[in-house]
């Protein structure tokens, strides 16, 4: 009997063992599964404008900080993603936190950075991003009373609450992105400045309406509305004096000179369009305008006798918010990244603008009660010089373009021809390269420009590590860049006849020994130099656009008019939202001029029916 309970003892112990054995090495599973190295590790993400590092620290059971410790992102647009995505993943200890509208390629490095230094430390990233994170939304409701309200926070917008603020108006700005900027903030950063202090005092004076409305005509295929072109050529000039001296922006001294102007007019705001938002921003800081960000508006009120008195807006939190004004200034831009409201050419153009850019203007103004009129809804500011980052969506090499067409920089077909005056207006480029099977050129450049060309296009945020990314594809995925030691090395890679481009440069650098250009009339200025010694590259360049030319009908007073040619009372729209002024082709410098101005116009119209 002793026996047999010693056995059943022994065989107790080894199943109390066995049952403990296994329990720990269950909870040693879950301890690794949820457990991290302790320490600091780093993590890099691409950017907009190029790496983005973090450090995060972890101790054993969790994340315990994350630092951004290096970043090239835009100003103000990217401060939000910088500063809240880390902190959420921290308090919430997921990858699957809310990120920030308007900056998605800044959002995705940073994620993409964390996930790397989790991935460091051990941990489980798929994990993490299948934590849900549930913010609790608010039920909130706010009535406000105003004079005036600005839907969105553009360029036009911005230009327009200040201006209704330095007169005197009680103002708020709802935008729905989590800055304000807009376009103009992404833009290279350029003006038109007819007729201002600034044009005279760098040489120029002896430009006039009659010379800008000419242009502009003639760039826009005559389709521009007259009385529309006329009122911004008549008042850039005193709005650009009004943001220089009273908004305080400032501005770059040397005129450009374009083929699309008989006359020099237009100056790059010092810093670039990032430099105009930032200190427009800082102004509208020191003012009462009152300033609602990550809010959108969802509807515009009309009362009995179709007059808008107001709108309603919804905050990213939930708050809802009832506005009342006297008057209403649409400033909500263009619908370029809304391919519903996108013409079937343009919807096969690259696009590279703002994803605020939806048309929600036009949307919201088309309800039956409204029935506002739009016009040239087919067209958009399509430029001959785009980069395919992925697939229906570009980055601008303009700014490169610019610096290395004035020393020796061509642009030839895919056959290896040059076929076009490289300092043409980007219309006739355009025109030349739509001509083409591929609809594309090459932008052709020996080492030396191409050293000027890659800082140079930083600021459309194509950095170093992306050309390097793209030179080591070698033309096998868009987009094309293109590179050999030598102009036959190069020719084979790219499925040129070598002979081909190798008289092509041959007969270019000739025009230059001859100072004439016997071809295309490429000006003897823009010539100083043959295209020298390789490592040659060649880089795509494909029709890009994000500015659209149509939008709604509004009269002198920049007021909105309906399908029957009538006033909508208490509806103003200034910037991209308004249809005709630039015909179906904006210029150099156009559409940020005419955003500026026509937002500071508005606000003195509706002033005047106001008070």
């Amino acid at each position: 009997m002793k026996k047999i309970i010693k056995i059943v003892g022994i065989v107790f112990v080894y199943i109390v063992i066995f049952v403990s054995m296994s329990a720990c090495g269950n909870n040693q599973a879950v301890e690794e599964q949820g457990t991290y190295q302790a320490g600091t590790f780093e993590g890099r993400g691409e950017g907009k404008n190029g790496p983005i590092v973090v450090e995060v620290t972890f101790s054993p059971e969790k994340i315990e900080k994350i630092e951004v410790v290096e970043h090239h992102e835009t100003e103000g647009l990217s401060d939000k993603s910088i500063q809240e995505i880390p902190e959420s993943v921290v308090a919430y200890q997921s990858l699957g936190v809310d990120t920030v509208s308007g900056a998605s390629l800044t959002n995705d490095a940073v994620l993409t950075a964390i996930s790397e230094a989790i991935e460091k430390a051990g941990g489980d990233v798929d994990a993490l991003k299948a934590v849900v994170v549930e913010k609790e939304q608010s039920d909130e409701v706010i009535e406000l009373t105003s004079d005036v309200a600005i839907v969105g926070g553009g360029a036009a917008g911005m230009s327009a609450a200040l201006r209704a603020d330095e007169l005197g108006l009680k103002t708020v700005l709802f935008e729905k992105m989590s800055y304000l900027g807009g376009a103009i903030s992404i833009s290279g950063g350029n003006q038109v400045v007819m007729g201002s202090k600034l044009q005279e005092q760098a040489g120029v004076k002896d430009d006039s309406v009659t010379s800008m409305v000419a242009d502009f005509m003639k760039n826009g295929d005559e389709k521009n509305v007259p009385e529309l072109l006329t009122l911004y050529a008549e008042n850039v000039g005193e709005t650009t004096d009004w943001l220089h001296e009273y908004v305080g922006i400032q501005y770059d001294t040397d005129l450009h000179k374009l083929a699309e102007y008989s006359h020099d007019r237009e100056l790059a705001y010092t810093d670039g369009g990032p430099g105009f938002a930032k200190t427009a921003r800082e102004k509208i800081a020191e003012t009462k305008i009152e300033v609602h960000l990550d809010t959108q508006v969802k509807q515009l009120t009309v009362d009995d006798k179709g007059v808008i008195t107001g709108f309603e807006a919804q905050a990213i939190d939930g708050t809802t918010y009832h506005v009342q004004a006297k008057a209403v200034i649409m400033a909500s831009g263009g619908y370029g990244n809304n391919k519903e409201l996108l013409s079937d050419n343009l919807k096969n153009v690259l696009y590279y603008g703002p994803e605020s850019s939806t048309g929600d203007g036009i949307i919201l103004t088309e309800k039956e009660e409204i029935d506002a009129a739009t016009r040239l809804m087919e067209y958009g500011k399509t430029y001959p010089n785009g980069v395919e980052i992925s697939e229906g969506k570009a980055k601008s090499t303009i700014a490169g373009n610019i610096v290395v067409f004035k020393q020796n920089a061509i642009l030839v077909n895919a056959q290896g021809k040059r076929v076009v005056n490289e300092r043409a207006s980007n219309r006739e480029i355009l025109e030349v390269e739509l001509a083409q099977p591929e609809q594309m050129l090459y932008l052709l450049m020996d080492q030396e420009a191409f050293d000027l060309f890659k800082p140079a296009v930083a600021e459309s945020g194509i950095s170093e590590s992306d050309i390097d990314k793209w030179l080591a594809n070698n033309g096998s995925t868009t987009p094309y860049f293109f590179y050999g030691e030598t102009l036959e090395s190069l020719a084979e890679v790219a499925g040129i006849e070598p002979a081909v481009l190798t008289e092509t440069i041959a007969t270019y650098n000739g025009y230059v020994t001859a100072k004439e250009d016997q071809e295309f009339q490429r000006p003897v200025e823009f010539m100083p130099k043959k295209i020298g010694d390789g490592p040659y590259y060649l880089i795509e360049q494909k029709p890009r656009f994000a500015t659209t030319m149509g939008g709604l009908v509004a009269n002198d007073q920049l007021q909105v008019l309906n399908k029957q040619g009538k006033v909508i009372p208490g509806l103003y729209a200034a910037g991209e939202i308004v249809g005709g002024v630039m015909g179906d082709d904006s210029p150099s410098g156009a559409n940020n001029a005419w955003a500026l101005t026509s937002g500071k116009l508005a606000s003195e119209s509706l002033s005047e029916e106001i008070k």
